[in-house]
């Protein structure tokens, strides 16, 4: 996959939203060098229900595959001397540190834009370069509770809840690639570089924009979560994930009439279209008793037969046997950089069909580092030495 075949960017990212873009952009077929420190980058070292496979860590199994990787020591002068001759043939610079971090090491957007006028210096933050909660840490809970994705979350009756995946990262890694390509489109126009920030309080509020505008828009919430098993706040009834005799459906936006012909409720008859959110509490309590009468698997093929928008609740164990995730490969299990089998979530989109293949599964720290080095100008000797210095590392 060669759309972005000949743009070389350096990645200084770690945790997630920063490393996720990288490997999106990778994905495309951007040469992706992961610069990271001679211990290795935080998602290398940490891991989510502290999963490793061999030496692996899962977050890094996640996001950094497709990538080059060489280990430097921004402390010390000469690793940043190499780091600058890299940006001098560089398409993009990509940092995720909290403000002002890459200045104090001399590799600030000025100070590499004077190597490289040219250059797309892209950076991500947890709330902005600037502003009064400029050095706060960004973390995805901290950012669902601020942004009141926690309190809209859950129902009335219940506390403020968190989304069950890293959503606010997740979102912010997209907002980040996005931009990205932007900016490589206007530079592939006018030659002109530019400085390119997003950060997680916004993708937070971005990941809201429909409840959030029609809220700031006069939207009546007498609650901030759903009521009766609703949703969300803003939804009619039924909509929301109900029990059955066995387990759960989801069932979406369906009018009343339509609900009481397919499920067998008289008392929904009479309904209108308008009642649908004007009664809402009513319908969703007379779907929700009615749902518990049969199984999951009793109830499907009556949902589908009488159109009615409806899904079943599945987990993780579900899903790779899924036959629409198989048929579009989702998943994929391939050799790790350790030899255990690793398995990926692949890149959601196709082109011409076809989706983008694993060029390099997530690497070892610098296992790449004299390659990268000696393509710069540097000999075996120089490389040698840097190595001796602790200047760089390499596998």
């Amino acid at each position: 996959m060669g759309l972005l075949s000949g743009v070389k960017i350096l990645s200084f990212n770690h945790f997630l939203a920063g490393p996720l873009a990288a490997q999106t952009l990778a994905d495309l077929g951007a040469d992706v060098i992961a610069v990271e420190p001679i211990e290795g980058a935080f998602q290398r070292n940490w891991a989510v229900a502290n999963r490793f496979v061999e030496s692996d860590s899962v977050n890094h199994l996640a996001t950094g595959r497709n990538k080059r990787s060489i280990a430097v020591d921004l402390k010390n002068p000469q690793g940043v001397a190499a780091v600058k001759k890299l940006v001098e043939t560089a398409d993009v610079v990509m940092e995720n540190f909290r403000p002002g971090t890459m200045a104090k090491l001399g590799l600030g957007y000025e100070q590499l834009k004077a190597i490289n006028p040219s250059l797309i210096y892209a950076v991500a933050t947890g709330f902005g370069g600037d502003g009064p909660y400029r050095d706060r840490p960004g973390q995805d809970l901290l950012l669902q509770a601020m942004s009141g994705l926690a309190a809209r979350t859950g129902t009335a009756e219940g506390a403020p809840t968190p989304v069950g995946a890293v959503i606010v990262d997740q979102h912010a890694a997209s907002l980040y690639a996005m931009a990205i390509l932007a900016a490589l489109f206007a530079k592939a126009k006018t030659g002109e570089g530019r400085l390119v920030e997003v950060n997680l309080y916004q993708a937070a509020i971005d990941l809201q924009v429909e409840p959030l505008t029609a809220w700031l828009n006069g939207a009546q919430s007498p609650t901030s979560r759903g009521p009766a098993g609703i949703a969300s706040w803003f939804s009619p009834g039924p909509y929301g994930i109900h029990a059955t005799a066995d387990g759960h459906l989801a069932v979406s936006m369906a009018a009343p009439k339509a609900l009481a012909s397919v499920l067998g409720i008289a008392a929904l008859e009479n309904f209108t279209d308008t009642d649908s959110f004007a009664r809402r509490e009513e319908i969703t309590r007379l779907v929700a008793g009615k749902l518990t009468e049969k199984t999951t698997a009793e109830w499907l093929p009556l949902l589908e037969a009488g159109k009615i928008w409806h899904a079943p609740v599945q987990d993780y164990e579900d899903l790779q046997a899924d036959p629409q995730l198989s048929h579009m490969g989702a998943f994929k299990t391939v050799e790790g950089a350790y030899g255990k089998d690793v398995t990926m979530v692949m890149h959601p989109a196709r082109y011409n069909g076809q989706s983008p293949e694993v060029r390099l599964v997530p690497q070892r720290l610098g296992a790449q580092t004299r390659e990268v080095l000696g393509e710069i100008g540097y000999g075996a000797a120089e490389i040698d030495a840097l190595l001796a210095a602790s200047a760089v590392g390499a596998k």
